[in-house]
């Protein structure tokens, strides 16, 4: 409020089809990214999503003090498929060039579940960056990984990008010794043996929710053989976060 110059009170309501916490889809970031952009609205304000995101990160990183990325203020207030490249001369996104047919075509190569399981990112983040002279080599190959993967995706090769999954989710269990446990290792070996290529918790670890790619006709293997999970469905969207209603007396 103090950014968007709201001074007198208002009241602010938040719905979700998630957990409030802990889920790994970035949604307090989300959720903070739609908050600015309402309060700016409020105020009269047309803020851009360069705006948004930058005070998003503001809040979240130099105020709260938040051991975390910018990726997720900024895919939430810019939208659609995105590179997002991190440098000291600042942030880039490029539009990933895939046709709104191929969006829908990698949707159905997509599966989401919830582990059942919330947890706090802080301290698996934490210890992430306490490793990073440890793993350099680690997030040097990640880094190889997510060129390789904006190139499949354009050239919707999907199969390939549940491989770069799997081997990104490799590497990733190595970052800190919380980001998987025995019952996720459980869970993601049953669905690659029900026909999925691979797969990652998504966020931090822990717990949260785990994405699977996997061939269209393998969809109800999978869902089968993890029966005790909950699937949420979901599917691309071009926009970030936006205004749907806006009135005023």
């Amino acid at each position: 409020m103090q950014l968007t110059g709201v001074t007198k009170g208002v009241e602010i309501t938040t719905l979700a089809d998630i957990p409030s916490e802990g889920t790994g889809l970035g949604s307090s970031s989300s959720i903070l990214v739609g908050l600015l952009l309402a309060l700016h609205t409020y105020q009269g304000d047309s803020a851009t999503a360069e705006t948004l995101a930058r005070e998003a990160c503001q809040i979240e990183i130099d105020t709260l003090h938040k051991p975390i990325g910018k990726q997720d203020q900024y895919i939430s207030a810019y939208g659609n498929m995105r590179f997002i490249t991190f440098k000291t001369s600042g942030i880039t996104l490029d539009k990933l060039d895939i046709c709104d047919k191929g969006k829908q075509r990698f949707d159905e190569h997509l599966l989401l579940f919830y582990t059942g399981r919330t947890r706090q990112a802080d301290p698996i983040l934490a210890e992430q960056r306490s490793n990073i002279g440890e793993t350099r080599p680690l997030l040097e190959e990640m880094t190889k990984l997510a060129y390789r993967g904006k190139d499949v995706l354009s050239e919707q090769a999907f199969y390939e990008f549940g491989e770069l999954l799997h081997e990104g989710w490799n590497i990733k269990k190595q970052f800190a010794s919380r980001v998987t446990n025995s019952e996720i290792d459980d869970m993601y070996q049953t669905a690659r043996k029900a026909g999925a290529i691979g797969g990652k918790i998504a966020g931090a670890g822990g717990g949260g929710f785990m994405l699977f790619c996997c061939p269209p006709a393998k969809r109800d293997d999978i869902r089968a053989s993890l029966h005790g999970l909950k699937e949420f469905p979901f599917r691309s969207y071009c926009d970030g976060s936006k205004v749907i209603f806006n009135y005023r007396n």
